[in-house]
């Protein structure tokens, strides 16, 4: 379904390829907005693109990944494709990402960062529920 979303928005879109490429422009992209620039980790990226006008992002990788924040031990899973929205300080309406509670992996359906509160990040899930984090926990990793 991802797929068909992303094909939608790739005219007028400004598309990325190959890892490193990729994940140059989505930081660039997350210090614009004002999110923590390791919000993705991902590897193996063979595709980023933003659609400025939409404010809609795709990440296409080789295959899905897991990850654990070590600062938060908070392991989140990510889909061969993530899409989202974007606007400053938020990206809504998030696909191909949960993170694991308990027993439970749970759908991340928005981020973002308090206008009040610039050093924390907030996760929003597809159940309502909702966990705010130090910025620092999502430092990019070198």
């Amino acid at each position: 379904m991802a797929s068909k979303i992303i094909d939608s928005y790739r005219s007028n879109a400004d598309v990325s390829k190959g890892d490193a490429d990729c994940k140059k422009k989505s930081v660039q992209l997350l210090e614009e907005l004002g999110l923590p620039k390791g919000l993705f980790p991902l590897e193996d990226i063979a595709e980023f693109g933003y659609n400025s006008s939409a404010g809609f992002i795709w990440f296409i990788q080789k295959k899905k990944r897991e990850h654990t924040f070590k600062k938060i031990k908070q392991v989140v899973s990510y889909a061969d494709q993530v899409t989202a929205f974007v606007e400053k300080g938020k990206l809504k309406k998030i696909t191909g990402v949960k993170t694991k509670e308990l027993l439970l992996w749970l759908t991340v359906v928005e981020v973002y960062v308090d206008d009040a509160s610039k050093e924390k990040v907030t996760f929003k899930t597809g159940t309502g529920l909702s966990e705010s984090f130090d910025m620092s926990a999502f430092e990019l990793l070198e």
